[in-house]
This record gives C-alpha cells, sequence and structure tokens, in this order.
C-alpha cells in the first residue's frame, strides 16, 4: 500500500509548483490571489496529500478562534475547492483514504470547522470531499461556451441584448487598459457603480487591490474599457482574469452617464470573442447578487442558456468543540457558517 502525507506549505515556490502537477486550476487557487484577498488575520494554506503517484491538494485561509487555541478556515472570495491529479472520476479507494488522512490531520491541526466555496469547472471536486460534511448547491452560475464557434456563442443571447451589444458597438470602442491612466480610469467607475448600488463594503477595494492583479504571474488579467466614440471618455470597464482554460468575470462598472446605452454588454461580447480566439473553455459571468435569480442573474443569462450549480462545503472536523464555541457565543438560530462566528444583531 502507498505511504500517505499530507504537508501545509505556505511558501509560493511551493505553492505554484504543486499546482503545475495537478489536471487544472483556477486562478482562485493561486498563491497570489490568496495573498490578495486574504483578510486579517486569515493565513493562505496549501494542503498537499499525497499517495503514490495520487495528488491531492485543498486552499484554505486558516483563522485562530479567539479566546482558544483552535483554528478553522474559509476560502478565498470566489470559486475555490480541492484541486487533483485523479481526473473527473477519482478512484474509490484513494479518495476514502484520502478523507481519513485528511479529518485526522486536521484534528491534530486543532481545526474546528472548514467552509469552502467550490469551483463548478474543476471535474471531480465533489467526489474528494462527499461524505465529510455537507455539499450544498446556492444557485447557478451562467457560463458561456467558449468551445462553441463564435456565431453559435452569439446565437444564444437574447434577442434584446444582440440589440442592445449591437447599438453599443456603433457608440463605444473597446481599449484594453496599459497605462496606470487607464486602470485608474476603471477604478473611478467601479466605485461609482458600487456607491450608487449601495453595495456591501466586501465590495469597495482600494487602489492596491487592482494593481496587484496585473502584477501577478500567476495567471492573467485584462481590464477592457468602453470608450464613447466622440469624447473618448471611458463608459464602462470590465476586469477579466484568465487561467489554464478558463475566464472569470471578475469586476465590473459603467458610469452613470452611459447606463442608459448598457456597454457593459459591449465588454462581454468582445471578451467571448477574444476568449474564444484565444482558445478558452469556458468563460463564468457568475451568477445573482447572494445567489438568487434576481435581476443581476437575468442580466447575466441573457448572454447564454448554459449554467452550472455553485456549491458550498460546510464541514463541521470537530462536532463537540463547535457546540461548545456556538454556546458560548449566545448565538440563537442562524443559518451562518460556522454558527459560533455568526455577526451580533
Amino acid at each position: 500500500m502507498s505511504q500517505t502525507s499530507i504537508r501545509l506549505h505556505t511558501e509560493k515556490q511551493a505553492w505554484e509548483n504543486l499546482l503545475g502537477r495537478v489536471d487544472t486550476y483556477d486562478f482562485y487557487h493561486t498563491f497570489d490571489y490568496h495573498q490578495i484577498s486574504r483578510n486579517t488575520g486569515e493565513s493562505p494554506v496549501l494542503l498537499e496529500y499525497s499517495a503514490g503517484d495520487a495528488l491531492i491538494l485543498l486552499p484554505l485561509l486558516l483563522r485562530d478562534i479567539p479566546d482558544s487555541d483552535l483554528k478553522d478556515a474559509t476560502s478565498v472570495y470566489g470559486y475555490a475547492g480541492p484541486l487533483s491529479n485523479l481526473g473527473e472520476s477519482p478512484e474509490e479507494s484513494v479518495v476514502a483514504t484520502y478523507k481519513v488522512t485528511l479529518e485526522h490531520y486536521l484534528l491534530e491541526m486543532g481545526v474546528v470547522s472548514i467552509f469552502t466555496r467550490m469551483n463548478p469547472f474543476i471535474p471531480g471536486q465533489n467526489e474528494l470531499l462527499e461524505g465529510l460534511g455537507t455539499l450544498r448547491p446556492l444557485g447557478d452560475l451562467v457560463n458561456i461556451d467558449l468551445t462553441r464557434d463564435l456565431a453559435a456563442s452569439r446565437a444564444a443571447y437574447r434577442r434584446d441584448t444582440k440589440s442592445r451589444v449591437n447599438k453599443a458597438r456603433r457608440n463605444f470602442k473597446v481599449k484594453l487598459a496599459e497605462s496606470r491612466e487607464d486602470v485608474l480610469n476603471f477604478i473611478e467607475v467601479y466605485l461609482m457603480t458600487m456607491e450608487k448600488l449601495d453595495a456591501d463594503d466586501s465590495y469597495f477595494f482600494d487602489q492596491e487591490y487592482f494593481f496587484n492583479f496585473l502584477d501577478c504571474d500567476g495567471f492573467q488579467t485584462d481590464i477592457l474599457l468602453a470608450l464613447d466614440l466622440e469624447t473618448d471618455a471611458v463608459a464602462a470597464g470590465s476586469m477579466f482574469v484568465k487561467s489554464n482554460d478558463i475566464i472569470q468575470y471578475h469586476l465590473s462598472g459603467t458610469h452613470p452617464d452611459h447606463m442608459r446605452l448598457a456597454p457593459s454588454r459591449l465588454l462581454i461580447d468582445e471578451m467571448r470573442v477574444r476568449g474564444t480566439e484565444e482558445g478558452f473553455r469556458f468563460f463564468n459571468l457568475g451568477g445573482g447578487y447572494q445567489c438568487k435569480a434576481d435581476a443581476l442573474f437575468d442580466f447575466k443569462s441573457s448572454f447564454s442558456d448554459q449554467t452550472y450549480p455553485w456549491i458550498i462545503w460546510r464541514y463541521i472536523v470537530n462536532p463537540a468543540e463547535y457546540e461548545k464555541l456556538t454556546q458560548a457565543s449566545g448565538v440563537g438560530e442562524t443559518q451562518f457558517f460556522p454558527a459560533y462566528r455568526a455577526p451580533k444583531s
């Protein structure tokens, strides 16, 4: 029987070397993104499980639980989850041994619970975790299938979206942000949009956040700007992040003066064209706000009829300690996970 082991990594070189050995990954799994997106008190770690030729990775943000010597873990904003070199249907015996080994390792570390957002574009994720905690579907994500030819993917647009994209192309031109001024213009439009939407504080990022994306070597970030043909003013901007065969629609904003012509639709259409020509497979537009079938979801689904389920993983590693912490927190009935970290009302 192959010797099994779990190792914890926190250094970039080891992290990126391991990513190079799995079947595929998204930019959310990279060392750089974990550094960019971590909050105060969160430590990015990569758990490496190996057994013979089998390799399974689990990236996490590790946190100390206040007033205790215990820990818990969460995932980065976006779509993370486990990775492996085991293909779409990993061998059951390998996965079973992994689960047992992982549980023992986490208990020894003093980890009480884990929350992770899964990535539907990474095959085999659910199989790696099924039976440990719960895998819960939250809603649907809209994907544009870039393996279709351009005519076929455009044919999936709803009639109103086709019309508005055509009108936007007559009024705006697309520019790839290359200068610092371009990026600052995008940041300004993005923040204006978040203010108009009265978005949660978590959607407001400082300038360093955006420039860190552009400086990362683990993935490629493209910021596309829609410029008014008459004035050259920035009407809209969108940030797209590319890694392996996946494009993620990360952030977007539209200047209030140009909302009526919906230039952001033009930017999605432009990335669909570029992504198809560059050989990508998936173009994830995401879902609705808080995974609801709302106006945002309706907007995104006007570009494609293809959806993927978005799943979260909740795992109570140590039920006894979890219950103690929850009781001590004084929280009542809550859907928040972990319950002991539920915001106080």
